[in-house]
């Protein structure tokens, strides 16, 4: 059988609301790549909803969507964090945090309807985000000799990998996108042609 490289994520930033009692639950669904986005992103609505009583997300990330968290950012034990993963996992998506910002009503909703809430809300951020397939992999940046060149043009044509920051001098540089079911080939590949990964 042939090893899975692709997995679901969302295109685009997308909204959902829930409300409940006069508790607003705005659900902010993003795409994302990293721990390091993920915290500047919840930092942002931290001050762009800084009069909200709580800000409670999940996040999974990767091909096989092993690094996640969920937090309840106050609000009781597993009565925000968690069904907000639940959607993001019902949803079998990746790469993808959901931030829920809650602005209190006065009236207590108790543990299942916060749950209710905030599943409701992030379901609803889902459902009008546009799904896409990516593909797993990670960026190699090559440094090879000019004369290299075309040996690495066709090895970045054969594979049809994705290219970004080239430059062509006496010392050439390339940053090139490897899919994760080919790397083994690439590396085995431009080794033949020379030790060019910086």
């Amino acid at each position: 059988m042939a090893a899975k490289d692709t997995y679901k994520s969302i295109a685009a930033p997308a909204e959902g609301l829930f409300k409940d009692n006069g508790s607003r639950f705005i659900a902010r669904a993003y795409p994302v790549e990293s721990e390091a986005e993920i915290k500047e992103i919840v930092a942002f609505l931290k001050k762009e909803y800084h009069d909200a009583r709580h800000h409670c997300y999940a996040w999974r990330l990767g091909l096989d969507g092993a690094a996640w968290r969920a937090n309840d950012d106050g609000e009781p034990s597993g009565s925000a964090g968690r069904p907000i993963l639940g959607q993001i996992d019902s949803a079998g998506l990746s790469d993808i945090l959901v931030v829920v910002i809650r602005y209190f009503g006065g009236i207590k909703l108790g543990i299942p309807g916060l749950i209710r809430a905030y599943k409701t809300s992030t379901a609803d951020a889902l459902a009008s985000a546009r799904v896409i397939e990516k593909v797993a992999g990670k960026w190699y940046t090559l440094h090879f000799p000019y004369d290299s060149l075309p040996a690495v043009m066709r090895l970045v044509k054969d594979l049809d990998l994705p290219q970004r920051g080239q430059s062509f001098l006496s010392e050439c540089t390339m940053e090139v996108r490897v899919r994760a079911t080919l790397d083994a080939d690439f590396l085995e590949r431009i080794e033949k042609i020379g030790n060019f990964i910086g």
